[in-house]
């Protein structure tokens, strides 16, 4: 059988309850664990039952749901609803699915739900997998955009922070996330991590020495922790034992 998404909505609007319900039931994939009008209800019903998926209002008295969403040391995933369009670039600041401005039509949230199935069905977090049996794609957020991005493209992936950019053949992109996250997933796919801040392509790899890569003229550290596995990968020795 199979497992329904559990959703909770927190809304101090009741009428706005009533419609994401009534929307929500054509869905049979999704499941309303339940219903509140305000954070502190929120906080209690998430520490009782499961929830995969919150549809999370922002505009509500006392505490708003940005306030809410940072308090959760492990929150479910979120998709903001608010009349409120000034407070879309703080959702995305927060890593919300999604932003839907009210009134809601059934269209639009099912897009925003897509979303919820692409990133925590198909695969892990922002970085995703199109199926298990084909790895040829990275999917990335940036901001409200989801990039799907072809593995030859990537050149190699810096680490700033919280944030990574990836180098692809003619654009950047930057993505909330670290480069351990998405290491082992692009490790079985041609890459290697040679610097706690750079993953790179080996196909781009031009030439190599002890301590650095080279892609064509930019020259990328490699780390001291990362230099034994890195130098056997590239089998640097053996093109000194001829």
């Amino acid at each position: 059988m199979e497992t329904k998404v559990q959703c909770l909505i927190v809304d101090d609007e009741p009428l706005a309850i009533e419609l994401l319900k009534l929307h929500l039931s054509k869905l049979s994939s999704i499941e309303i664990a339940g219903a509140v009008e305000d954070a502190v209800d929120a906080i209690d019903f998430l520490n009782t039952h499961k929830v995969d998926l919150m549809f999370l209002d922002i505009h509500m008295p006392e505490m708003k749901g940005t306030e809410l969403l940072r308090s959760l040391k492990n929150p479910p995933a979120v998709i903001f609803t608010t009349a409120y369009r000034q407070y879309a670039l703080e959702g995305y600041d927060l890593n919300v699915l999604d932003y839907l401005v009210k009134p809601i039509s059934f269209g639009r949230l099912t897009q925003a739900v897509e979303k919820y199935f692409a990133y925590h069905i198909q695969g892990r977090s922002k970085f995703l997998r199109e199926a298990e049996k084909s790895e040829e794609f990275l999917y990335l957020q940036e901001r409200s955009f989801i990039h799907k991005i072809p593995l030859i493209e990537i050149v190699y992936a810096e680490s700033m922070g919280d944030n990574l950019t990836f180098y692809l053949n003619n654009r950047e992109i930057t993505s909330r996330c670290t480069v351990s996250s998405v290491e082992e997933f692009l490790s079985r796919n041609g890459f290697l991590r040679i610097h706690r801040s750079y993953i790179v392509s080996l196909k781009r790899i031009t030439s190599f020495g002890p301590v650095s890569v080279f892609i064509g003229q930019k020259e990328l550290p490699i780390g001291k922790t990362y230099r034994k596995n890195v130098l056997d990968q590239l089998n640097y020795k053996a093109f000194f034992n001829k």
